[in-house]
């Protein structure tokens, strides 16, 4: 069979998907593609936006089904795919989402005509994102999934003795290095990637996914269903958030409720308010609206776009959305909204160019060996002129 995933609430996801599929999102210790593809034990193509279809490829061939990307997963919810007939769509009614469908048309994104489907309902419970708060509350339930599907059956490295350890839920895989650090997982479980290293003095409090070749620096404080992506690299104190991969912030500050895609870059000290001083709910940017939404939460943090980076010290408002290739710094709290090439902070605003964001991210990505392609320059040119509406400096 051949599985495409295809993008669903892609507005209500940015600035996430501006650069990726909605698919791609990291929540829990696997990317949506990656638990799709670790499942269904296949590899599998995207449905998504024309300008990130030459890195992200789809595959038309044969019997097709078409999966949507921002569900998760599970047992029931693949036997229900798998039993689909040719012209069925299995659908939820609660969610008001299309699951998946079975064809062998060539579909276009957003304008699948159903008429010609039989519908399928499907009652059980289904995890999906919707909007850019779900990636980090949903992140506990996400981790627990993914720690049980990927350590079943098998049996985790030792932890050394200069450690401690309260409960039963660690996993360890090859090559971890963990060293003189403090572990309770009653509240959740812990997974240390392969090549991740937990340095002396850390705390963490479950549930964690310390994915590969990921690091948790001197004595972090981690607590919260938080996911540090591969390649991250974590300091200071951390609550319930998620780095998708290949992001940073080695150093102390507070990160709380809050997401932060990939090349990201948080700079010494930098803080970030999760809950607002009246205790009222949180007001999140949301682009679909293109004005403020509500979450109904209390606590919110930063979502931070891929390539965006903060100065020394730098200070984020409850609930601030930050574009793709945007540097902040400076005295003050910046604007809650934060758009893709912006550069400056509280007192000034000026348009990062293309030519300038594009050195700085060939540079980040040259030390870890990873080439900043033509097609990664196309997008990246894509989304400057997608939002040049926003930047009304």
């Amino acid at each position: 069979m051949n599985y495409i995933l295809f993008d669903d609430c892609r507005l209500n996801l940015l600035p996430f998907t501006y650069t990726r599929p909605v698919s791609e999102i990291r929540c829990g210790i696997l990317t949506i593609t990656e638990k799709w593809q670790k499942h269904l034990d296949t590899s599998v193509s995207f449905l998504t936006q024309d300008y990130l279809q030459a890195k992200y490829p789809i595959l038309f061939k044969d019997q097709m089904t078409y999966i949507n990307g921002s569900v998760f997963p599970s047992l029931d919810l693949i036997h229900a795919i798998e039993n689909l007939l040719d012209g069925e769509v299995l659908y939820h009614q609660e969610l008001e989402k299309i699951i998946a469908l079975k064809t062998n048309e060539k579909l276009q994104l957003n304008n699948f005509d159903l008429h010609n489907f039989h519908q399928v309902n499907f009652a059980g419970k289904v995890l999906s994102i919707s909007n850019v708060w779900d990636i980090f509350s949903l992140n506990e339930s996400a981790i627990q999934e993914d720690f049980s599907f990927l350590t079943n059956g098998r049996i985790s490295q030792p932890l050394n003795d200069t450690n401690r350890h309260i409960g039963d839920q660690l996993f360890i895989e090859e090559g971890a290095v963990v060293q003189g650090a403090i572990l309770n997982s009653t509240t959740g479980p812990i997974y240390i990637g392969k090549n991740a290293e937990v340095m002396e003095g850390t705390v963490i409090r479950g549930a964690l996914a310390l994915c590969e070749s990921a690091q948790l620096k001197l004595s972090s404080k981690i607590y919260g269903a938080t996911t540090v992506g591969p390649h991250c690299k974590v300091g200071g104190e951390v609550s319930n958030s998620i780095l998708f991969g290949y992001s940073n912030k080695g150093h102390d500050g507070f990160l709380g409720n809050s997401v932060l895609g990939e090349w990201c870059n948080l700079g010494a000290d930098t803080n970030v308010s999760n809950l607002k001083n009246n205790y009222a709910e949180v007001k999140i940017w949301n682009y679909e609206k293109g004005g403020f939404k509500n979450t109904g939460l209390q606590f919110c943090g930063l979502m931070m776009g891929d390539h965006s980076k903060s100065g020394i010290n730098t200070m984020f408002n409850t609930a601030t959305v930050v574009g793709v290739s945007a540097n902040i710094y400076g005295g003050g709290f910046p604007r809650n909204f934060i758009p893709s090439y912006a550069w400056g902070g509280a007192d000034k605003w000026i348009t990062f160019r293309t030519n300038k964001a594009f050195e700085v991210a060939e540079k980040m990505m040259d030390r870890r060996g990873i080439p900043f392609t033509d097609i990664d320059k196309a997008i990246m040119e894509h989304i400057f002129d997608e939002t040049t509406k926003y930047r009304n400096f």
